[in-house]
């Protein structure tokens, strides 16, 4: 028997064989398959000499490779510093339950965190039925007549909500308004959105609304920061008089009790879900919404949920009004977010349908109940407010603001630091009588004759304390789904029903070109519901938060060195917001230099319609430029218009690896002309996770990228949400990466505003990325790269005989996903890129991205954390796939009825005492023998798009498929 070494056995601990999908013997059948003998030689020959990195990636302490156990063990150290308080901070930041049966299957359940945007309708329809409820919450609780899938946070969907009154609106004025009872996060982020629109915002005291001179908008909060609850009715009427929009950024809690802002004249409402079950987080994730007007519907940015019919007439969900978004209008699109806080929304809509009207009015009353007998009680030791009325919060009025905080924290609570002359006090659902006896303590500490708190006396004289008039009369959440799933055993098996009707990682390889749908490993996920990171306020003092801001410190620095830049900002909570920051770092270092007149961005043609949409929102010009025959930057046409646009040219916008699937050779060419005319270079961190270790744009002439860490870094998609897009920027940059000075969070001087309503982002998942990274190690993060590139090479060479496959580099070899063009094939049958992809769904496989960058095609991108053994089920479907289009053009299949055509086939197809295909009911269900061991029935047939769009019906199913 051979003798193991110490070391080697120790080897056999490492994270990396876990995360990388093809073993040893299967990466070497691969290469030989490809004709190389390592993946050092197949790298060599795919990435450009003149960029290829060499030297391992300076990760310092992270270096060599830890196990699972070790990583968790140093991460539980730095979480270790942080300490958990009881934060009645508010701000728009709440203590809340999740429950228990939603905590673990959704939030900790892969089946719904592993989950693509639902872009395939087919096979996303219980989480399209989870976002539908999510609509029909908002829209509900709002009193609006639709609601859209979820915003980044409150912040932002402030800002969207300023953007999108100025569209639809009739009035000229470029002045925006602000109560001053907004929150401070908000505001910051809403002034950073307009100064590149060329939008003034004001501020106006919130008593004194009705009264503002001309404007376009107003924005109002509701309750305000302070606690005060307004009757906004009458300055609603007068700013609707005179032209104005209304947005009004609410409490969804409050709204159970409160007059909804629909009911008052509201034309957009926005807020943060996050009170209704989803961790504080130290800031995020979580759900942001927007409710409007239904006439506004195809102007609101982001994503919505409608409801369509399929093939055999059945009501199913879709996407709906997708030719708003960036892919089809780009720089004229409404928003230039491509994303949304799906797995939070999940989370929030399960948190009503758990506890339904009732229970949520309950929790609403008991919070404002507690927060009356409190008001009570300090009144008795002579306090007083500097709000009159109230539903959770009260700003006290304090000559010992200090001490307060001091003898608060002694006692295990986070007040909120308003100023020297006042504290505040939110109350929210996980605040106890005991809580409440605690907060009595600390504002009695040195009070004389304090008396004894008897909190069933205070109670028993207690009114509402917001005006009557505002008192809510409406009823809400009366759909079924609301009222049906209040035990445990039932709310159980509806999550379990909509998990199986979906496709998710956990069941098959997600082949998305573009979107890395890679391993989300368990180990990773693990530290995100740790309290001492999911229980954090935001706001909560720096000494509390001394392991959170090390482990970003230490991310920061990971991901320098992995970028190759010199600094990092975590604060962009998206990809689409890691792009806009992007932009106006390189606005901001320009008009540091007096040229602040560069305006124009050079976008390739080829590009993701989130580049053109994020420079009109900077305030940039959007020049295109030309791509040659290969998919490549036309260099010589992007040499021509920088000359063209040399005295104004701000920065050029480039992918790379190219959209298109290839490491293009000029790409430091294209970095000299750009920076020869004073430009910037902004290189799409999209296609990062095909750079890590063998590339860095930091080094080879990018001067800001923005990295989508639920790519590349591995946190998961969550069904289309949540996302972090960090930017990393050279040393000449780094002075004005975003601040957060509304909440005390200066990073430098001279950098932009808000992004973002949190300083860290979506900071609660950040630990995937830490986690990720140290279990990788230098060699590792190398390897996973190396990996994809080779897995994406065996599936374009294997697929090549059956399908032309475009845009590739020397040898035939592809980047780390590989588009194949089905155009030549529709052409002669009429069989399209559709029926493909529908087709797949009989194999049990979702989709490649269908018709980007190139329309009729598939990009295909199978990741590193691709089995060989899953890799050649993948191409066994699409060689049968070709098949079954060579028989349409045989004439032995018909050209309208035959297995692509009629895909997706439900068990209710297959099994009906009818059968009307001249194709068997066995080539429909089992093209491949595998399938009759396992299969994955698709819910519903093919969702009809025409029909959906031209009939949106955006709330949850109608009562009468209950009855």
């Amino acid at each position: 028997m051979t003798r193991t070494s110490l070391t080697q056995l120790e080897a056999r601990d490492s994270f990396i064989p876990r995360h990388l999908g093809p073993s040893d013997t299967e990466q070497a059948a691969m290469l030989s398959t490809l004709g190389y003998a390592s993946r050092a030689a197949l790298i060599d020959a795919i990435v450009p000499a003149n960029i290829r990195k060499k030297s391992e990636l300076a990760l310092g302490q992270f270096l060599d490779p830890m196990p699972e156990e070790a990583a968790l063990a140093k991460l539980r150290g730095l979480a270790a510093k942080n300490k958990v308080m009881k934060s009645v901070i508010g701000q728009g930041y709440y203590g809340t339950h999740t429950p228990t049966v939603v905590l673990r299957n959704i939030f900790e359940n892969p089946a719904w965190y592993t989950a693509y945007t639902p872009y395939q309708p087919e096979i996303s329809q219980g989480r399209l039925e989870a976002i539908l409820n999510f609509q029909q919450v908002i829209t509900d609780m709002t009193g609006m007549g639709i609601a859209n899938a979820s915003m980044l946070d409150e912040g932002t969907a402030a800002a969207e909500a300023m953007t999108l009154i100025q569209r639809v609106g009739k009035s000229a004025s470029k002045v925006f308004y602000v109560a001053d009872d907004v929150l401070p996060q908000t505001l910051e982020v809403v002034q950073t959105r307009a100064r590149p629109l060329g939008v003034e915002v004001k501020t106006v005291a919130a008593d004194k609304v009705g009264e503002v001179d001309t404007c376009f908008g107003v924005l109002l909060q509701y309750p305000g920061v302070n606690g005060e609850v307004r009757d906004y009715s009458a300055a609603v009427e007068k700013l609707h008089a005179a032209g104005a929009m209304v947005v009004v950024a609410a409490d969804l809690l409050a709204l159970a009790v409160l007059t909804p802002p629909g009911e008052w004249g509201a034309d957009v409402v926005v807020g943060n879900s996050q009170r209704f079950g989803v961790p504080l987080g130290f800031g995020g994730p979580h759900a942001g919404y927007m409710a409007t007007r239904d006439e506004y519907k195809r102007s609101m940015p982001g994503r919505l949920v409608g409801v369509t019919v399929d093939a055999q007439g059945n009501q199913a969900y879709r996407l709906a009004l997708q030719t708003r978004e960036q892919h089809i209008r780009r720089e004229k699109a409404t928003s230039n977010i491509c994303t949304a806080q799906v797995l939070l929304a999940v989370m929030a809509s399960m948190y009503a349908v758990y506890h339904g009207p009732q229970g949520l009015e309950r929790i609403a009353r008991r919070v404002h109940r507690l927060t009356s007998v409190l008001a009570a009680a300090l009144s008795q030791l002579g306090y007083q407010f500097a709000n009159g009325t109230f539903f959770d919060t009260l700003t006290v009025k304090t000559d010992r603001a200090a001490e307060l905080h001091a003898t608060a924290i002694e006692h295990g609570f986070n007040l909120r630091r308003v100023d020297a002359g006042h504290v505040g006090v939110s109350i929210d659902e996980t605040i106890t009588r005991d809580d409440i006896a605690a907060l009595y303590k600390v504002f009695a500490a040195g009070v004389a004759g304090a008396p004894a708190l008897d909190i069933d006396a205070l109670d028993a004289k207690m009114a509402d304390q917001f005006p009557g008039q505002l008192a809510r009369a409406s009823t809400y959440l009366q759909h079924p789904t609301f009222h049906r799933y209040h035990s445990e055993t039932e709310m159980l098996r509806y999550l379990r029903s909509l998990a199986d009707k979906d496709l998710a990682l956990d069941r098959t390889m997600i082949p998305l070109g573009s979107c890395t749908m890679k391993l989300n490993a368990t180990s990773e996920m693990i530290p995100v519901t740790w309290p001492e990171f999911s229980n954090i306020h935001p706001f909560a003092p720096n000494e509390q938060t001394v392991g959170y801001r090390e482990m970003i410190g230490q991310l920061e620095d990971m991901l320098c060195a992995a970028t190759g830049y010199a600094a990092v900002s975590l604060q962009p909570n998206a990809g689409s917001q890691g792009e806009y920051a992007g932009l106006l770092v390189i606005k901001k270092y320009h008009e540091s230099r007096g040229e602040g007149h560069r305006n124009i961005c050079l976008i390739p043609s080829s590009a993701h319609g989130t580049n053109p949409a994020s420079a009109a929102m900077a305030g940039m010009q959007v020049v295109v430029t030309a791509c040659d025959a290969n998919g490549n930057v036309d260099l010589a046409d992007l040499k021509a218009k920088a000359e063209q646009h040399s005295a104004n040219l701000a920065c050029v916008m480039v992918t790379y690896p190219s959209t298109h699937g290839v490491f293009e050779e000029g790409i430091q060419e294209l970095c000299d002309i750009v920076h020869s005319h004073g430009g910037q270079v902004y290189i799409d961190g999209a296609n990062m996770n095909a750079l890590v270790g063998v590339a860095a744009p930091g080094s080879f002439g990018g001067d800001v990228s923005h990295l989508n860490l639920h790519k590349t870094f591995c946190i998961p998609h969550g069904g289309g949400g949540p996302g972090v897009g960090p930017i990393g920027v050279g040393a000449h940059l780094a002075q004005f990466l975003p601040n957060h000075r509304s909440t005390g969070y200066a990073r430098n001087e001279d950098g932009i505003g808000a992004v973002s309503a949190a300083a860290y982002g979506s900071a609660s998942i950040l630990p995937i990325s830490w986690m990720y990274i140290a279990m990788m190690g230098g060699a590792g993060l190398t390897a996973a790269t190396e990996v994809a590139i080779l897995n994406a090479n065996y599936v374009a060479r294997r697929l090549a005989p059956h399908y032309p496959v475009l845009y590739t580099g020397h040898d035939g070899l592809v980047a780390h996903e590989c588009i194949i063009d089905l155009r030549p094939l529709q052409d002669k049958t009429g069989i399209s890129n559709e029926d493909v992809a529908k087709r797949l769904m009989d194999f049990g496989f979702h989709a490649p991205t269908m018709s980007f960058p190139v329309p009729g095609t598939l990009m295909i991108e199978p990741t590193e954390s691709e089995s060989k053994a899953e890799l050649d089920r993948f191409i066994e479907a699409m060689i049968t796939i070709h098949a079954e289009i060579t028989k349409v053009e045989r004439g032995e299949y018909d050209k309208m009825d035959n297995p692509l055509k009629g895909a997706p086939h439900t068990a209710e197809v297959i099994t009906a005492d009818e059968w009307k295909h001249a194709y068997s009911r066995e080539a429909a269900a089992f093209p491949v023998a595998s399938l009759r061991k396992q299969k994955y029935w698709p819910p519903v047939g093919r969702a009809d798009n025409v029909y959906g769009d031209r009939n949106l019906f955006c709330g949850c199913a109608p009562v009468s498929d209950y009855e």
